[in-house]
């Protein structure tokens, strides 16, 4: 097989630097949210859950378009982000992340909160009934229990987000070298006579990727529930 392009190169190593900026971005308030759909109870709980997860049934070109309307450069939010803080999410790199991020986002929860929810409630009542503060409780109880789950939504965002072509393409475009991902490339290479080659290499290197990374959170999560004290 030929060597990587220079252009392959960069879609490879930006897909890293956004899939891993959006897991990481995302993950406290994915712990949050995680947290408050399995432990609160409150009127709208439904409909919270509805729209956390709205993401994952929605095309993903309309929740592009979405981020566009709202953060693009003349958008109801962007417009105010750029003029006074100089901030700006559309046709860069860091727009990427953040639609990768709202894309991987129900993935997370999910998996946080049936974490979360599997937890000896015992524990934290006793913890409590002790003198713990609920945010002690959380930090030295709840959060070591829920670990492994925690670990996996944060594998589950990165790998949605190293995928992520629809709200991406939409909201950013494929621009080389600033938001040009490995999806984005194997969709332009497939409208060039003979890209099917650079294709087939960058396919492989997203597997291979998504499939270490998933064999890395479970072999990390089986270490900490064996470590864990009984």
């Amino acid at each position: 097989m030929a060597p990587f392009s220079p252009a392959e190169l960069t879609a490879i190593a930006l897909s890293l630097k956004v899939a891993t900026v959006a897991a990481l971005a995302s993950l406290p308030f994915g712990i949050a949210m995680g947290w408050l759909l399995a432990r609160g109870e409150f009127f709208g709980k439904s409909l919270l859950d509805a729209l956390v997860h709205l993401p994952l049934v929605l095309p993903p070109v309309v929740v592009g378009y979405a981020l566009l309307v709202l953060l693009g450069n003349n958008g109801a939010i962007g417009a105010p982000l750029r003029e006074w803080f100089g901030v700006g999410f559309a046709f860069r790199w860091t727009g990427a992340a953040l639609a990768s991020a709202i894309m991987g986002f129900p993935l997370m929860v999910r998996s946080i909160r049936l974490s979360i929810e599997a937890a000896d409630r015992k524990l934290e009542q006793a913890a409590s009934t002790l003198g713990a503060t609920p945010w002690r409780v959380f930090r030295t109880v709840t959060l070591p229990l829920a670990w492994p789950g925690i670990l996996a939504g944060a594998v589950l965002a990165f790998a949605k987000a190293l995928g992520e072509f629809g709200a991406t393409i939409t909201f950013v475009s494929a621009i080389p070298g600033e938001t040009q991902t490995i999806s984005s490339t194997i969709y332009g290479l497939l409208q060039v006579p003979g890209g099917e080659r650079g294709v087939l290499r960058l396919a492989l290197v997203a597997l291979g990727i998504s499939l270490l990374a998933l064999l890395a959170a479970e072999a990390l999560a089986r270490r900490m529930r064996h470590e864990a004290p009984r």
